[in-house]
């Protein structure tokens, strides 16, 4: 079975302000997190360096064949680090640019990141507040990215604000570029009242919805995370299972689980048939994302096996 994560997450050191917080790397893994220490990464990373070659040796033995490392802006930009990991790494990672879309002049330096030659590009929709408001998704430099990013065949990957707040923005984006390839994050916020209106966008031929962040967001009953796939089929049965794709959150997730069982539970669900396993696990993802890949990554015993 060929396993594919969707949604991932790389930076050398995090050192950045949102909503006039700030957010710092410190030390053994944790980080300055909006006015408190939090555990950002596992504590074995005491440098806090959330590298490429960390989360390889993580998808190799995984058995993870290729990942798609997003951005958010608790992280900072990223753009030239994950510039150099496409280069390095182009069978393994699919890398996302990111603007600052909360500063003037931000659609140039979108256009900058497409040209740079970035797959897709990431927008956290849910933290486009500004002092004036929130940027709305249709606004005339949004409307012009995404118009570009048809063109050129570059994918958007965005997470929205909870439950429906953003949607009707989205259904009118959708419907002005069909051909612009969307995957919705965080699996539309599943815990949230008015998730499910998220799910309905991958109604849309162009739109993916990917998982990354449902056993964060379902930690309060943990392992082996019924609840999440008791989401996986509600919302398979709403918009299909070929709409849907698995996505970790790494290295978020992993400071409570380890990285294979971001994805396991799903492995030895009986909820779910073999086939609907291959496709929320990598088939999906392959098709949408175009990955070619192909690698032997044989499992590797444990010493406690």
């Amino acid at each position: 079975m060929k396993i594919i994560d969707t949604h991932s997450h790389l930076w050398l050191r995090q050192d950045t302000v949102v909503n006039g917080m700030p957010i710092r790397t410190l030390e053994n893994g944790r980080s300055l997190f909006f006015g408190e220490i939090r555990q950002m990464i596992p504590p074995f990373i005491i440098d806090g360096r959330n590298t490429a070659e960390i989360f390889l040796s993580n998808m190799d033995y995984a058995q993870v064949t290729a990942a798609v490392v997003v951005q958010e802006f608790i992280d900072g930009l990223q753009n030239d680090y994950l510039a150099e990991v496409q280069e390095r790494y182009p069978d393994r990672f699919i890398v996302c640019g990111m603007a600052d879309y909360r500063l003037p002049g931000w659609l140039q330096q979108a256009k900058n990141l497409i040209s740079q030659g970035f797959r897709g590009i990431a927008i956290p929709g849910h933290r486009l507040q500004i002092p004036s408001g929130r940027i709305s998704l249709t606004c005339p430099e949004m409307m012009e990215l995404f118009r570009i990013m048809e063109q050129k065949g570059v994918f958007l990957s965005i997470t929205l604000e909870d439950g429906a707040a953003q949607v009707p923005e989205m259904e009118e984006v959708i419907q002005e570029f069909p051909g612009l390839k969307i995957a919705v994050g965080h699996f539309g916020m599943v815990t949230v009242p008015g998730w499910m209106e998220q799910i309905r966008l991958a109604r849309h031929k162009n739109v993916m919805i990917e998982s990354g962040g449902i056993t964060w967001l379902f930690n309060s009953e943990f392992y082996p995370f019924k609840g999440a796939v008791k989401a996986i089929r509600e919302a398979s049965d709403e918009v299909g299972m070929d709409k849907l794709m698995w996505g970790s959150d790494y290295p978020r997730t992993i400071t409570a689980i380890t990285y294979r069982m971001s994805y396991d539970f799903i492995l030895k669900s009986d909820e779910l048939t073999e086939h609907e396993k291959e496709l929320f696990l990598g088939m999906n993802a392959v098709k949408f994302y175009n990955i070619k890949t192909e690698i032997d990554l044989p499992y590797i015993k444990n010493m406690s096996e």
